[in-house]
């Protein structure tokens, strides 16, 4: 209620401060007027098309994230060719690197859609996320919202947050707010860190689901491109001693002018390539160039440095790895002033002599690793930045040995997107289903089953029509027994039950397609399917709107020669290695947190080959460990003494629960 009561505060004040966002948008488009378009995507006025619906959102924020998750988003577009993909972010820079990037893809056939994440309103948000209708939301880095995790958490689509970082600062700005930032962070499906220390910070600051998958930025996608204009460049710096300063910022750029001068006389073929991290900025640094009295060449100007070109000033976007690719040495900026630093694992990727500032911790995992291994030079201030350089100039053999360390570690770190690809396959359980719509309703099917699939497939009259219906079940509801190109299916009406039952038969209120009845059971059947859990294979599942709700229907695969527990104790007695294989086969559930709602003896199944099976799980879900568990059992024990009072022939004693439970222990604490 609290958590409710502060998001309910901070949409307000979002909405208040909705003048000076806009504000801030403007002042930014003086400098770059992408910031003043597209406003229609930031409000979720124009939307994705429908054909982006049900498939992976991943999120980015800038173009440095976007330029790090390349590797995963090719890995997920090889793996789930059938799924859309969107790709959003929140910078002109980024999208621009976003489309770029689509068309590439287009070239090999791949298909993406690109769009801003809309503001965190939460209508906004809410008319967004039920539109795309993800079965994922990946998200880079710690970019996280409360509107937009909280909608996500009430439309049921996984979020799972990867190459999470959280320093010392960030936790305790958080921990202000941990009344808003923990119920935020519980509402996270998984979230995978970069690093140990940043997965205790999480689970510090109250998130449940953390695990440790490494730094996905070990992984450098390098553009054709990037070498291209590296190769072609090479040739304008061969003889000189190529120093690239990366990612610079205001501040700084004047400790390392002064560094340069320093170095020029002693060293005239020294070229010093700065590298400003925004663009706002070059115009700037050019004007204090000129103020230096220093030669320099613009890259924007076309003109290319001479051999008496002091500075080559890189006021362009998306060449970073070029320029890393022709340097001797490498310096990391925002590290001289506390900006944190930026990432060195690029000039590292190149096997590159790296020099940084005191001031990195943003990337302070990387920078430990590189300091155990004596794999860079820390320098403090603009006297000691050129002693580093001159040491590099002089003895070259030293600065390989730096970057042969660095590409060395950099290997060893790899192996974080193969963990998180593992995490992204656990959260898609329909990955590998189709999607039919027709009108006014959706089905998920396995298309194993169903090549081509026809709406009345959900229709028992269907298959009257066709011979197929090879039998019914008449308990309290009619089900349905399928005979489909040499597979027998089982089909399921919902209906409701008890005494709303009586008025309203099947229609059920209104609620997300992932949350409905027929969706959450087949999405549950494929997980545990997948997992390998003695369950039906799901066919197919089916949502239908109607006036004032929707109806639903489920098609599962028949289990040959089965029969119920109920059934089969009327006619025989079970050995106590039965017992003990039921109790397994129920822990087994229970380790992978599988809460089963109505766990009863006409819900366990014995198969013809002697494999007990579990069934039916409607309005059964997921959980954590907890006195569920003990309380499933218990009410397995209620439904055999109930049977055993109502039959009495029913061949069950109480004794025979003690099997029952060796075999539960010894599965769930093997």
């Amino acid at each position: 209620m609290i958590f409710l009561l502060l998001r309910i505060l901070y949409s307000t004040l979002l909405l208040v401060l909705t003048p000076l966002l806009l504000l801030y948008l403007l002042l930014r488009s003086r400098k770059d007027k992408a910031y003043r378009l597209r406003f229609a995507e930031r409000f979720a006025v124009w939307l994705p098309a429908v054909s982006a619906r049900g498939g992976i959102v991943v999120h980015t924020v800038s173009v440095g994230e976007f330029n790090a998750a390349k590797p995963l988003i090719k890995h997920l577009l090889q793996q789930y060719p059938q799924l859309p993909l969107t790709l959003t972010c929140t910078t002109p820079t980024a999208s621009d690197a976003v489309v770029k990037f689509q068309h590439e893809q287009q070239q090999l056939g791949r298909q993406l859609t690109h769009c801003y994440l809309p503001f965190d309103y939460p209508m906004l948000m809410r008319r967004w996320l039920k539109r795309l209708q993800p079965q994922l939301l990946l998200i880079l880095e710690t970019e996280l919202w409360p509107n937009l995790l909280a909608n996500c958490k009430a439309l049921a689509i996984p979020t799972l947050v990867v190459n999470a970082r959280l320093s010392a600062r960030s936790a305790k700005g958080y921990r202000r707010f941990s009344a808003l930032t923990k119920p935020m962070l519980q509402q996270i499906s998984q979230i995978l860190t970069q690093d140990t220390a940043s997965a205790k910070r999480f689970r510090a600051l109250g998130a449940n689901n953390v695990a440790v998958a490494g730094n996905i930025k070990f992984e450098l996608d390098i553009p054709v491109g990037s070498r291209q204009l590296a190769q072609a460049l090479q040739p304008v710096v061969d003889g000189r001693v190529v120093w690239v300063a990366g990612s610079t910022h205001a501040g700084e750029d004047e400790l390392l002018i002064q560094s340069y001068q320093t170095l020029k006389t002693q060293f005239p073929q020294l070229l010093l390539i700065l590298v400003p991290r925004h663009p706002e900025r070059f115009d700037a640094v050019a004007q204090l160039l000129t103020q230096h009295k220093l030669t320099f060449v613009r890259r924007s100007s076309g003109a290319l440095p001479d051999a008496t070109t002091a500075i080559w000033l890189a006021d362009s976007m998306g060449e970073l790895l070029s320029w890393y690719q022709l340097a001797s040495f490498v310096f990391i900026g925002g590290s001289l002033i506390e900006r944190g630093g930026h990432n060195p694992l690029e000039a590292m990727a190149f096997g590159k002599a790296v020099l940084a500032g005191p001031h990195v911790f943003n990337f302070q995992q990387v920078f430990n690793q590189l300091g155990k291994q004596q794999a860079y030079i820390a320098v403090s201030d603009a006297a000691s930045l050129a002693a580093a350089i001159q040491q590099l100039i002089q003895q070259p053999e030293f600065a390989q040995q730096l970057g042969d360390k660095g590409l060395s570690l950099y290997h060893k770190q790899q192996g974080a997107i193969a963990r998180i690809m593992l995490q992204a396959e656990a959260l898609l359980p329909l990955a590998q289903m189709d999607i039919a719509r027709f009108a006014g309703s959706t089905a998920w099917f396995d298309p194993a089953f169903f090549p081509q699939f026809e709406p009345g497939y959900f229709e028992p009259a269907f298959w009257q029509q066709q011979g197929l219906v090879t039998g019914h079940s008449s308990g309290r509801n009619t089900v349905w027994f399928i005979q489909h190109q040499g597979k027998q299916m089982v089909l399921r009406h919902y209906y409701r039950g008890g005494l709303v039952g009586k008025l309203n038969k099947d229609i059920f209120w209104p609620e997300p397609l992932l949350l409905s009845r027929a969706m959450a059971e087949f999405r549950l059947l494929c997980q545990m399917w997948r997992w390998g859990l003695p369950v039906p294979r799901p066919c197919a599942a089916h949502y239908q709107r109607r006036n004032f709700g929707y109806s639903a229907d489920i098609l599962i695969e028949r289990i040959d020669g089965a029969i119920d527990l109920a059934q089969l104790l009327l006619q025989q007695a079970l050995t106590s290695e039965q017992w003990q294989q039921v109790g397994g086969m129920i822990a087994r559930f229970h380790r992978h947190g599988v809460f089963h709602s109505d766990l009863n003896c006409h819900n366990i199944l014995l198969a013809a080959d002697g494999q007990f099976w579990l069934i039916d799980f409607d309005k059964c879900d997921v959980r954590p460990s907890g006195s569920w568990q003990q309380q499933n059992l218990e009410r397995l024990l209620r439904s055999l003494e109930k049977e055993r009072r109502l039959h009495g022939g029913f061949q069950w004693q109480p004794e025979q629960w003690q099997a029952l439970l060796q075999g539960y222990q010894q599965q769930f604490n093997g």
